[in-house]
């Protein structure tokens, strides 16, 4: 159970660095005429946002419920 935890950790981080690279995309690319058909940059970093607060939170849940455990002398 532990390790599918740790893959839907995983996959979160992924989706949310493959949101800040969206929109790094959207800030470097010229504007064109159908701007209002595209959605903002401020889209995709609200996104992340969003989903690295539900990690945290998550993470926050499985801390207190005993799923997961934290290192104590890290090396």
């Amino acid at each position: 159970m532990a390790l599918i935890f740790k893959i839907i950790l995983i996959l979160l981080l992924l989706f949310i660095i493959f949101n800040l690279a969206r929109a790094l995309i959207k800030m470097v690319k010229e504007p064109s005429e159908d701007q209002e058909n595209r959605s903002s940059m401020s889209h995709y970093l609200g996104r992340r946002v969003m989903f690295s607060a539900f990690v945290v939170i998550l993470l926050l849940i499985a801390l207190l419920t005993g799923f997961i455990e934290p290192n104590s002398r890290p090396y």
